[in-house]
């Protein structure tokens, strides 16, 4: 039985949408580099220190992250932030350069490139659902095109059966006087009563 031709639109959909997906941390990230460079130029540059560090267990399903709480004074008020820890975690009472945006003091770069706050973990589980979408697309729609190339198809069964009922059909041979004999169709003609 054929699928229907919407089912192969479906299935290349699929692997569209996620390669959009598995795209979009890609993107993120370059967006945030970009930011942290436009902090770096443009903000209120301005001294942190790492009040705390914690790391929170992951449990079966994720391995543990660490985050280091910031606390630092923007023109006159002071403010707290967390920051994760990805490729650098500063002890508790180390002071860390910071360059804050002046429009939202909780916006802030370090001097070792990480931003404040978790950006992008949405973005990241959005991008390992467009690597599955992405990998089941691709696998389905491939099938779908080998199950088409197979000489098994509807076109090939046609035409195998067409063979088939050109071919002579056997004849089942008839039995000749009592019964334990019989007489088959064939090059030579067996008697089995002697």
């Amino acid at each position: 039985m054929r699928r229907p031709l919407w089912l192969s639109l479906v299935y290349v959909l699929l692997a569209v949408a996620g390669g959009a997906l598995l795209w979009l941390p890609f993107h993120t990230q370059m967006a945030l580099d970009d930011w942290g460079v436009t902090l770096r130029e443009r903000g209120t540059p301005a001294q942190a220190t790492v009040v705390d560090q914690v790391t929170k267990s992951g449990g079966n399903r994720s391995s543990s992250s660490r985050t280091m709480y910031f606390s630092y004074a923007v023109d006159g008020r002071t403010h707290s932030q967390e920051v994760p820890c990805f490729e650098v975690c500063r002890a508790a009472g180390t002071e860390v350069p910071i360059w804050v945006n002046p429009a939202d003091p909780n916006d802030f770069v370090t001097d070792f490139g990480q931003l404040s706050g978790h950006r992008g973990r949405v973005q990241g589980v959005l991008g390992v659902v467009g690597l599955f979408a992405l990998g089941a697309g691709v696998v389905l729609t491939l099938s779908r095109i080998r199950r088409a190339a197979r000489p098994g198809d509807r076109a090939g069964r046609a035409s195998h059966d067409a063979a088939r009922r050109d071919r002579p059909r056997r004849v089942a041979p008839t039995p000749v006087g009592d019964g334990r004999g019989y007489t088959g169709r064939g090059k030579r003609k067996r008697n089995a009563r002697r």
